[in-house]
């Protein structure tokens, strides 16, 4: 396993949250710091798409504006509205139109503010709890949801082991700066490091120092095994990465002899193979070719 404080941390974190704030997709409810707001977003979101989940949010919010009014409200139109906008799970509209009803009588109507009080309320998780303490109060502790675990697997080699990510992204997490972290490292798995990576189009700040950008192996704890690295195209490819990391540009054919220790030029690992690998890395921006040299894109 690669330790995430064996990096640079001060520039892993100040490289992450300058892409976030560069430029990241638009969703309403990260406009606001309303923890009523949050709660709402953060309930709908769970398992449902986020373009469907931005409608409903809005018309929620047209119909129960505030804490209170959720909770005056009869339980069977909140269920109603949770199945007419196909948000799925209408347990999770109950527990919602609870925890309103929680929130009025055991808070004075006030949203709890830590991770540890907003469990409390009915169907409020520890992922959950903690979404809403960071995003409304900058009070949460590093959130660990499917995307970050992908993030930290690949970029870190951590292993798929739950207590271990909770501690990487804990350590990873700057002080007092669990809004603007928690959802910049979220961003990135939803952007960039997705299930298919897109490394270089969305730019992620975290190239230089993640391991699978620098092996070419992508697997995560949700994406399905690839097939056998070892000796595979993958393989190979990280190799011409991490080979031209170190050169300026190299010859094609002392490229071949630096990757592989059986490449001979008119082989059945020679230049036609290695031209198929360096046809792909140039596809994806990494390499370029020119007269038989072959160099890194910068």
């Amino acid at each position: 396993m690669t330790d995430a404080r064996a990096f640079p941390t001060a520039a892993v974190r100040t490289a992450l949250i300058e892409w976030y704030e560069s430029g990241h997709r638009e969703f309403p409810w990260r406009r606001t710091t309303d923890p009523y707001e949050i709660l709402v977003s953060e309930v709908m979101s769970q398992q449902t798409q986020l373009g469907r989940v931005e409608t409903a949010w809005e018309a929620f919010l047209d119909r129960w504006p505030t804490v209170a009014a959720l909770a005056r409200e009869d339980r069977a139109a909140v269920v109603g509205f949770w199945s007419e906008h196909r948000l799925g799970y209408n347990n999770r509209a109950k527990y919602l139109h609870t925890a309103a009803q929680q929130v009025m009588d055991d808070y004075d109507g006030e949203i709890p503010q830590t991770p540890e009080t907003l469990q409390t309320l009915q169907g409020v998780g520890p992922y959950t709890a903690n979404a809403v303490a960071s995003f409304a109060f900058n009070a949460g502790d590093a959130v660990v949801d499917t995307n970050v675990k992908r993030v930290l697997y690949r970029a870190f080699d951590v292993p798929d082991d739950d207590s271990v990510f909770e501690q990487c992204a804990s350590d990873l997490m700057p002080e007092d700066k669990s809004r603007v972290w928690n959802n910049a490292i979220m961003e990135l798995g939803g952007v960039a490091c997705e299930k298919t990576p897109r490394c270089d189009s969305e730019s992620c700040p975290w190239r230089k120092w993640c391991h699978a950008y620098e092996t070419g192996d992508f697997t995560a704890p949700d994406v399905p095994t690839q097939p056998e690295f070892t000796g595979s195209r993958r393989q190979f490819r990280g190799r011409i990465v991490n080979v031209l990391g170190k050169y300026d540009e190299l010859a094609i054919d002392d490229l071949g002899h630096r990757i592989r220790v059986d490449y001979t030029p008119d082989g059945e690992h020679g230049r036609e193979w290695l031209r198929g690998l360096l046809s792909d890395l140039a596809a994806d921006g990494l390499v370029t070719v020119e007269d038989d040299r072959v160099r890194l894109q910068q």
